[in-house]
């Protein structure tokens, strides 16, 4: 995160603070420590290993004609970054073709135009839609002047007099066949070459180790990863754990931090003694709590409303100043407009099927039709009956015991905006707001005896 994520996206602060939320804990800590073997940490008897050592082997294009002869000019992206943030690089050349289209090509380009590249592009073998990159993260290299140049396959670093001046392309198109396998076809045009005075290869990232004797228990597979219990995160050495991106390869940050949480609770079952297959339960409020009226009577009006964009810094401010955060983050009034985009995920309606008189006032006032009053039968009948038909098989429907009339109320979970208006409509209180409370399952409250 320090080395890789640039302080425009991740300011140093922000990472100290949550960091030093971490350190303020009862822990033990041993910082400038080279670890080259995880034997000799076995051999110190330590009940429980975690590792989260990541993915830190760039992709690279070795076999590509002319890497080697340019190799001064030509650097690995994720490398590249730690330098930059460590100070090592201040600098880059005017000229500059970042390869790949991922969120660290991303990084790579916006980078090399805070450090002095004028003509930076993104070179990507895919269409540019089949980017890997988060959608915001390529909106935010176009508004920074950065263009796409998609469907290009490099062919060779192009070298005069034993330096880099460009890199040449075959153009090609993506072919999906009927399983949805791509493929990358030529067009047959003439090769494209494009000027450049340094290369940032972003193309992937592969797991790395080294330092992990393969005779003391760890299973890897084909592909040089640790062969893991998807659920618990354990090695075949009982002891070890992994997470993040040295567990099951590249991902982002939260899936990282939710690895570390499922990993921590299996290290304090294990280290307890315990199973650590049996997972304990989520937190929940198996008993759902009731709401009062100002409680969930938000604006429930229906609308269209799109995320709004984030406020960024001024565009040559940012340019100029590699650590400066881009993103200035909402006003009150802009973060209270985009909270009320929320969905209400949290608030369920319960219908309560004595209380009901079948008036259908809650028919008539839902936006969505999701309220049916209709003859019971089959699920399948019942969801092809619907006024909206429940075509997604596997979202249940809430399907009420038989009213006064013979009928049932028939609810379609997955059409429902929760906004609250059949409980506001219903004269006999038949309908009602329940909050529901999720809690993924962390170690904290396990250890606190």
């Amino acid at each position: 995160m320090r080395s890789q994520i640039p302080s425009f996206r991740l300011p140093a602060t922000v990472l100290d603070e949550e960091v030093g939320y971490i350190l303020d804990m009862v822990l033990t800590t041993h910082f400038n420590h080279y670890v080259d073997s995880l034997k000799g940490l076995l051999d110190q008897d330590y009940d429980a290993i975690f590792v989260g050592s990541g993915a830190p082997r760039g992709r690279d294009l070795p076999g590509l004609p002319g890497r080697q002869e340019g190799d001064a000019s030509i650097h690995i992206g994720i490398d590249w970054l730690s330098n930059v943030a460590f100070e090592h690089i201040e600098k880059i050349g005017k000229r500059v073709i970042v390869l790949g289209g991922g969120n660290t090509a991303m990084d790579c380009c916006r980078t090399a135009r805070r450090v002095g590249g004028e003509d930076v592009k993104v070179i990507v073998r895919s269409p540019f839609d089949s980017m890997k990159a988060s959608t915001w993260e390529k909106e935010d290299a176009i508004h920074e002047g950065i263009p796409f140049v998609d469907n290009h396959v490099p062919l060779e670093f192009v070298i005069e007099d034993g330096k880099l001046v460009g890199m040449r392309f075959e153009k090609v198109n993506a072919v999906f066949d009927e399983n949805g396998k791509r493929s990358l076809v030529p067009t047959g045009e003439e090769p494209v070459l494009f000027p450049c005075d340094e290369v940032l290869v972003a193309i992937g990232q592969e797991n790395a180790f080294p330092w992990i004797e393969k005779n003391i228990g760890i299973e890897f597979d084909n592909w040089g990863m640790p062969v893991l219990n998807a659920q618990t995160f354990q090695s075949s050495c009982a002891k070890v754990f992994f997470g993040g991106d040295s567990a099951f390869g590249p991902e982002n940050i939260i899936t990282a931090v939710a690895h570390g949480h499922q990993a921590a609770v299996s290290i304090d079952l294990f280290c307890d003694g315990k199973q650590v297959n049996q997972r304990p339960p989520p937190g929940t409020n198996l008993l759902s709590t009731k709401m009062g009226i100002h409680e969930w009577s938000y604006d429930n009006d229906v609308t269209t409303d799109v995320r709004k964009i984030v406020p960024l810094v001024e565009l040559t401010s940012a340019l100029q100043n590699r650590t400066m955060e881009v993103e200035l983050g909402f006003d009150a009034q802009a973060a209270f407009d985009e909270a009320e985009r929320c969905l209400n995920c949290d608030v369920q309606t319960v219908f309560t099927d004595d209380k009901c008189i079948e008036c259908d006032a809650c028919v008539d006032i839902c936006p969505m039709d999701c309220i049916n009053f209709i003859e019971n039968n089959d699920e399948s009948e019942l969801r092809q009956s619907l006024r909206v038909k429940a075509v997604i098989a596997g979202q249940d429907i809430y399907v009420s015991g038989n009213l006064e009339t013979g009928r049932v109320m028939v609810k379609d979970e997955n059409v429902c905006l929760h906004c609250g208006l059949c409980a506001e409509r219903c004269p006999t209180a038949a309908w009602d707001m329940q909050q529901f409370f999720y809690q993924v399952t962390k170690a904290a409250p396990l250890c606190i005896k």
